[in-house]
This record gives C-alpha cells, structure tokens and sequence, in this order.
C-alpha cells in the first residue's frame, strides 16, 4: 500500500483508552483503507451468516456474498454443514442463489453437477476428453462454524476456529439467551446508509450518545446499570430495563428484563432486548468507503410477532434507526472535510455508558489488521 502507512494512520492511537485519541478522517473516507478493510479485515474473520435453524435439514442451503465474494453453505446429505465458493469449476457460473433445498448442485450454465460435498458428479458430453477426470474436480471449500446458535463462515482457510478467537463469548450468550437455538427468524429491517462501515461500529459501540440523541431508549434502559466491557475480539453491553413506563414500546408483560448486546470482531452485532425470548443480529456490511448497508435480523419465539414486539420492531426501524443512520450520515460528512482529522476519545475507568472504551478498542483491532497491509 503506498502513500500513509500503519503508523500514521494509528498516530495519535494510545493503548490507555484514556490517553488516545480516535481513528484518522482517512480510514473513514479514503478508498485505499477501504480496500485494506474489505482484503485485511472482512476476508479473513468470522462473517455471521444466519440462524442454525436454517441449515438444520439435509440439503438446505444459503447463498451470500462475503467482501464481496459469492459463497454458499449447505447442510449435506451426511449431516455435515459444509461452506464453498459459489462458483462452478467450468466457466465460474454461480450455482445456487438465496435460499432453499436441494438434492445435488447442478450448474444453470451448462449443467454440470455436484454432491452435497462439493465433488463433481457428471459433466455433460465430457467422454472424449483428455485427462478429464471427475474426482478430480471438486467445489472450493470455505471455512464454516455453527457458534452461539449461529453460522458463521471465513475465507481465510488459515484462521483459527471462532470458538477459540471468541473467548467466553459462547459462554456469555448461553447464560443471557439461553433459548437462542430454539428462537424462530420473524422479520428482517434492511438499510441503506452513506457512511463507512467503521463509523457505523463506532456508534453502535458506545452510548455516550445516547441521553442526547436516543431520548426513548434511555426510558427503556436502565442507564445507571449501563456497563461495557472489552475482550478479545468482542464487547459487551449490559443493562437492566427500566423499572417504570418508557416512551420507546410496551414492556409491561416482558419475560426478559435486562439489556444485553454484544459485538463481535468485526461487523456483527447481537443484542436481547426486553421483552419475550428474543435475540436480534445486526450484520454491518461495507459496500464503499461512505457506503453501508445493514440488515437486522429478529429471532422470537414464535415467526409471527405479537403486538409489542411488532410495536418493539417499528420503534427500532421508525425512530433508533432514523437517529442513528442521521448520526453516521452527518459524521461521513464531517469527516470528508479539512476541518476534521481525529478525536479524543472520552473514557470513564467504571466502564459505565457513558464511555467510548469499546470504540478504541475497535480502533486498536483495526489498526493491528493495518499494520499488515501497509507497505
């Protein structure tokens, strides 16, 4: 990478939260760390993919792209949850697309077909060919995982298994969401929105904003409770609900009482909110330097929402996420001028809401990443 190196990008980065200062304007605008992000960062670690419920059959299936990549994974008709590249080893047709359930893997370009294990089964009018062998020729194999009721997938085929990255963070969500595997997909929120992926975290990471920007939500929340803790590669965020009426929804017959979220290296953000059992992904997804989309994923018990969670749903999409995607917006474009190069980063050692601690520790992950890409 020519031009700034890791180290100026990471200037003014104090491993003492309290001493640092925030990311460089360019990491959020420039399209060179842009790229690094995606090569370095998105390439190479865990990318959340769905709910186990949906690869639970044989031959269920899910198509998505990673960093830009198309991949799949498919439960086999051996049991096992396997992952390749979407990609026919002929002319690199894609060969399944969404979601579903199948049999084989049979190429919509020139119907070449594969196992459930990704080996080539059959090519059409292949016999006089020289040195053509079918066992020879077999999908390319990405790295999959079943985690904390999820599927994830890395196209780094030299990354460690995610159960030993993530720490206690198994742990931590077996204890908050105990019911997650039995949870049920309800209903997806998509978005669209003109910030880099980095300031998306950054937001979600801290709530130092809240009282000033998120009015309701400090009425659901206890923020007196409000406590961030750093890890590994993760954070978490818990608090308890409010103990009298709040102006965000209904929590009057909730069965869940306390806040709790958690962010995972480097894009996937999961959260239980009061209410019924429920467990909420959040996948950020970078698109270009100023450009995100996001997808919010919500697991109940049930797949049809009753009243208060579908009041719980339209007070995310109608208000928090009206809020936050106005905040991020408006900081891309603060940070596209010359009038902005860094901040400071506000710590509070309790590690209380009100603290941008996981924001740097963020930061630090990035800039680890960066420090391997910089020539």
């Amino acid at each position: 990478m020519s031009g700034e190196s890791a180290v100026d990008i990471g200037q003014g980065w104090h491993p003492d939260p309290g001493s640092s200062r925030s990311l460089h304007a360019d990491a959020y605008t420039e399209e060179r760390w842009f790229d690094a992000d995606q090569s370095a960062i998105i390439s190479r670690t865990w990318q959340w993919i769905c709910h186990g419920e949906k690869l639970r059959d044989r031959g269920s299936f899910v198509a998505e792209a990673i960093a830009g990549q198309p991949i799949f994974a498919i439960r086999g008709l051996d049991g096992e949850l396997r992952a390749f590249y979407n990609v026919c080893q002929h002319r690199a047709h894609e060969l399944v697309e969404g979601e579903g359930q199948l049999k084989n893997l049979v190429c919509p370009y020139h119907g070449w077909s594969y196992d459930l294990s990704g080996q080539l089964q059959a090519a059409r009018h292949t016999d006089h060919l020289a040195d053509f062998d079918t066992d020879q020729i077999c999908l390319d194999p990405v790295q999959i995982t079943e985690f904390g009721g999820f599927v994830y997938v890395n196209l780094d085929p030299k990354a460690a298994p995610l159960q030993e990255q993530a720490g206690d963070l198994g742990v931590e969500i077996a204890h908050w969401a105990p019911d997650v595997e039995q949870l049920t997909h309800a209903h997806r929120l998509s978005y669209k929105i003109n910030s880099n992926w980095k300031n998306v975290v950054d937001n979600f990471l801290e709530c130092y904003h809240c009282h000033i920007a998120h009015k309701d939500f400090v009425s659901l929340v206890d923020m007196d409770t409000y406590v961030v803790t750093t890890h590994g590669i993760y954070s978490s965020h818990m608090a308890e609900a409010g103990k009298s009426a709040n102006t965000a929804y209904d929590v009057s017959e909730a069965t869940v009482t306390d806040h709790a979220v958690w962010w995972l290296w480097p894009n996937t953000c999961m959260m239980r909110y009061p209410g019924r059992g429920n467990f909420i992904v959040l996948k950020i997804i970078p698109v270009g330097p100023d450009l995100t989309y996001e997808t919010y994923d919500f697991f109940l018990e049930t797949a049809e929402p009753n009243e208060a969670e579908l009041e719980s749903i339209r007070y995310l999409d109608e208000v928090l996420q009206v809020e936050d995607i106005n905040l991020v917006e408006s900081v891309q474009r603060g940070m596209s001028t010359p009038a902005f190069q860094q901040g400071r980063i506000v710590y509070d050692p309790s590690g209380s809401g009100l603290s941008e601690h996981a924001v740097h520790h963020f930061h630090g992950l990035v800039l680890d990443t960066y420090k391997g890409v910089a020539s």
